[in-house]
């Protein structure tokens, strides 16, 4: 699939206390999750390669998308479709570099002056705002809340080459009408699927929730 048309995207660790990760990804992607992004600091490389096969064979049959978190070094490896930093992770420049023209690249934001950046950045497919709501994936990371996703809309509305971008943080079936609300069509969810304990029946109630794109 195009990244470009990307509603839902799925962050979730390796679930290697529930041994059911091939499961879980075939499960989210049936209930229509566009991104899955393997996010788990606990794991070695090794691991996460490993990991990322068994994402990546099933991304491919359902023909979605999936990506790779933080290290370039292992996106390259796994051939990761799409690579995601952080503010003060390996610069754009850089992972372009290491990765070539292929692979999408996405960024955090959590200030009007990132997403400005953001919108006008080379090397950068795709951006997220947030956290909206304080979320225990992300101690320490004060909230943003609602009205930096307003911005975000008004801006990438106005800007020359939009770009997507998602809401990202505490969103759950009792939060993301607020989100798009304020502005938002794609969101980033983690525990709204991780802790369901149907993963496709919640992934379907979250992209019923949300607006067709433009």
């Amino acid at each position: 699939m195009d990244q470009m048309t990307a509603r839902l995207y799925l962050c979730t660790d390796a679930r290697k206390d529930r041994g059911d990760f091939a499961d879980f990804v075939h499960a989210a992607f049936a209930g229509g999750v566009d991104i899955i992004q393997l996010r788990d600091k606990t794991i070695d490389a090794a691991e996460e390669l490993d990991y990322l096969e068994i994402l990546r064979t099933v991304a491919e049959q359902r023909a979605r998308l999936w990506a790779v978190n933080d290290r370039a070094d292992i996106a390259g490896l796994a051939g990761a479709p799409v690579f995601h930093v952080g503010q003060t992770d390996l610069p754009l420049a850089s992972a372009r570099t290491l990765l070539g023209p292929a692979p999408r690249i996405g960024l955090s934001t959590h200030t009007p002056e990132q997403v400005d950046a953001a919108l006008a950045a080379d090397n950068l497919d795709y951006f997220c705002v947030g956290p909206v709501w304080a979320t225990p994936t992300k101690p320490g990371r004060a909230a943003v809340g609602t009205e930096l996703l307003g911005y975000a809309a008004e801006q990438s509305a106005s800007a020359a080459s939009p770009r997507p971008w998602f809401a990202i943080g505490g969103i759950d079936l009792g939060t993301i009408d607020q989100v798009v609300e304020a502005g938002a069509t794609r969101v980033v969810v983690v525990r709204a699927i991780t802790d369901a304990d149907d993963p496709t029946d919640a992934a379907q109630r979250l992209l019923a929730s949300l607006p067709p794109l433009d």
